[in-house]
């Protein structure tokens, strides 16, 4: 029975939701959420060579179950994120491991993405010409030197703290690790990495801080959005490694010279 004066309120079923996304253009998918320019990269799909297209459009043309990506469209973050992670109450070598993780994600994911999104980027708008020009100019560079910086944390920071590590085990060659205390020092590292903690203020300054006009093109808020996205990935890495991992392997290398120094007066 329906009461008189009643508005009728449609149900929308999974599948109807569905079929509302496969019939999206890509420029309307992406525009609606700039994460799904990302997804359909992944699937091979460069949302600013199909914008006309609709989704299941160029899956038909790319031979993709449109369902797929679907699911993968309706759920891009499904992954847990830093901030849900006790890593507070890690062992220090998980959570190396953990930071090593998100150095794999940054080098071999996100950043080629980004470096793709730069090359293709055409502005058409007079107000990002210049923006263009500079990013396909700094991005290459900045590119290059958080690769480099990113490895050499790993060759020299996180291989002390491993030793640091397996020492407070037992297991170290004497005169290799007192020959490590004597080189390094986790303090000279903590104040060298705080310096590299600020790598896009360059690429801040070209974009004015990722500003946006109303009738700014699709490809660049889909450029600034990635740009803002791996820019907070990259505070919050910063924020692991300062609050949590220095302090746990700072409290390593006292105990590692703790146990030189008794050695010492035993002998």
């Amino acid at each position: 029975m329906i009461l008189a004066g009643a508005v009728s309120i449609p149900i929308f079923t999974v599948g109807m939701a569905k079929t509302t996304l496969k019939d999206k253009l890509i420029q309307d998918l992406v525009d609606q959420n700039k994460v799904h320019a990302y997804v359909l990269y992944y699937f091979g799909i460069k949302f600013y060579e199909y914008s006309e297209q609709t989704l299941e459009q160029v899956c038909i043309d790319k031979g993709l179950r449109v369902e797929q990506v679907v699911k993968e469209l309706e759920s891009p973050n499904q992954n847990f994120q830093e901030a849900d992670l006790p890593l507070i109450s890690y062992p220090i070598d998980l959570i190396l491991e953990y930071l090593k993780h998100a150095h794999f994600t940054f080098v071999k994911h996100k950043l080629p993405y980004i470096a793709r999104l730069v090359e293709s980027f055409k502005a058409n708008h007079k107000d990002y010409e210049n923006v263009e020009k500079d990013l396909k100019e700094l991005f290459p560079l900045f590119l290059e030197d958080f690769i480099h910086h990113i490895y050499a944390e790993e060759d020299t920071l996180f291989g002390y703290i491993r030793v640091l590590e397996k020492a407070t085990k037992g297991v170290y060659n004497p005169s290799q690790l007192y020959y490590m205390l004597e080189k390094s020092s986790l303090q000279k590292f903590a104040m060298e990495h705080e310096a590299h903690d600020d790598e896009m203020e360059g690429i801040r300054r070209i974009t004015n801080n990722y500003a946006l006009s109303a009738d700014a093109p699709l490809h660049v808020k889909v450029i600034y959005s990635e740009l803002t996205s791996f820019e907070k990935s990259l505070k919050t890495h910063a924020r692991i490694e300062n609050e949590i991992l220095f302090p746990k392997a700072m409290m390593l290398e006292n105990q590692v010279k703790n146990i030189f120094q008794r050695k010492i007066k035993d002998n």
